[in-house]
């Protein structure tokens, strides 16, 4: 009876390893940072908001992941908002964002 148990150690210890190594994997996947969502990331868009609210403009050309062109603003408060790239408000925005970019 003593063999059964002694020869039983070493089997229950590489299960525990085993389940150990299985364990911290999953985490570490788990907690791993997407790098690229293949979707489009504005749903919903607003026609404009006021210039003064605005931190930075984000602008994503269609791609594989998006067939239309997004605005993505960033607003002072951290929020951001989808903007519509075809509203006459957010050309301007644009617009003047990319000239005080280029002023700096």
């Amino acid at each position: 009876m003593a063999r059964t148990a002694v020869s039983r150690t070493p089997r229950l210890v590489q299960v525990a390893l085993l389940l150990l190594l299985l364990v911290t994997a999953w985490r570490r996947a788990a907690g791993a940072p997407v790098v690229t969502e293949l979707r489009c990331q504005c749903l919903q868009t607003m026609q404009g908001i006021h210039l003064k609210n605005i931190q930075s403009v984000k602008v994503t050309p269609p791609g594989p992941h998006c067939a239309q062109t997004e605005v993505i603003a960033t607003l002072k408060n951290g929020q951001e908002a989808c903007l519509n790239p075809e509203a006459p408000l957010v050309k301007k925005i644009i617009h003047k964002m990319l000239n005080k970019g280029s002023t700096n």
